[in-house]
């Protein structure tokens, strides 16, 4: 009777372990970080910093993945991030817009935001850039000289922010570009091949031949170390206060400890000595904010560019 009952209880306590023993320990496949612009940019070089330290800290692949969304920005990039399964393999690394912006393009996978942060850690140096062979060399210059000439704009989506506040500069300083077109990549050749008069970017994607462009104004809440004598947009207009940023995204229903497990390997990159050297060589601003404080920068974003949405509007 008694050897029975033990056996009994042996084969109960077997059975209710098996759960518990199937359900494997995040993470035990590859994870991929998925930026949705072409390689090369800050967002992508940090992201691959991140992936490293992942794949060191949890003995699994981790790599970037680059899905570009083809000159329209990056939002068919982030929608399929928003339909993989939400377990934490599969982790956007996001700028401003597709939280902000990505619910109104009309992607289904985007609207009703799907994802929630990890956590931000980035802010870019993006500047106003024309070939120094232009006949202006600041905003003003350029406000004048578009009076009587056409100025065509080159961006990286005409919904992302960055575009939709040099736009507003435009319309408050009473001028405007003759055509604006979007493009995959911003860069030197950009310029020298004339496909667009004055350029929207990444300071980092003309950094290569800055003696042969002008600045002629920065995006964001303050100036860039690197370009010291250029003002921003903000202290031009100060209407127009808005910055790009960048973060880790995943979807809503990824468990909590998996976000956690993400969020320390991140944090732990961008305090490194590696990080920083970045930030002092292109003039990014790294940092990390946690979800909290990533979410309520997304609402002041939010209701930022709702203003400049009904300001081009009129």
């Amino acid at each position: 009777m008694t050897s029975t009952v033990l056996k009994a209880g042996a084969v109960a306590l077997t059975a209710a372990a098996l759960p518990f023993a199937a359900q494997a320990e995040y993470p035990e496949q590859p994870v991929e970080f998925v930026v949705p612009f072409p390689p090369g940019d800050l967002e992508d070089i940090y992201t691959r910093l991140i992936a490293e330290e992942f794949q060191e800290t949890y003995g699994v692949p981790a790599a970037v993945v680059n899905k570009p969304g083809g000159g329209g920005g990056p939002f068919p990039g982030a929608a399929e991030v928003a339909k993989a399964d939400p377990d934490g393999y599969t982790v956007g690394s996001f700028v401003i817009d597709i939280p902000v912006v990505g619910p109104l393009v009309g992607i289904p996978a985007l609207d009703p935001n799907p994802f929630e942060p990890i956590g931000s850690f980035l802010t870019y140096p993006f500047v106003i850039a024309s070939s120094a062979s232009q006949p202006y060399s600041d905003m003003e210059g350029l406000a004048e000289y578009a009076q009587d000439n056409p100025v065509a704009l080159g961006h990286f989506g005409s919904f992302l922010i960055p575009t939709q506040v040099t736009l507003a500069h435009a319309k408050l300083n009473d001028f405007a570009y003759d055509s604006d077109t979007a493009f995959d990549a911003l860069d030197c050749n950009t310029l020298a091949s004339g496909d667009a008069d004055v350029i929207n970017t990444n300071l980092q994607s003309v950094l290569p031949c800055i003696d042969e462009v002008n600045i002629l104004a920065t995006i964001g809440d303050s100036r860039i170390p690197l370009t010291p004598d250029v003002p921003t947009i903000k202290e031009l207009t100060p209407e127009l206060s808005a910055s790009l940023w960048n973060g880790l995204f995943v979807h809503k229903d990824t468990p909590a400890d998996v976000r956690e497990k993400i969020a320390e390997v991140a944090k732990t990159v961008i305090e490194s000595e590696k990080a920083q050297e970045i930030a002092d060589e292109t003039g990014a601003v790294i940092y990390w904010r946690g979800p909290e404080a990533t979410v309520a920068q997304i609402e002041a974003d939010a209701k930022t560019l709702a203003e400049i949405e009904a300001l081009l509007a009129e």
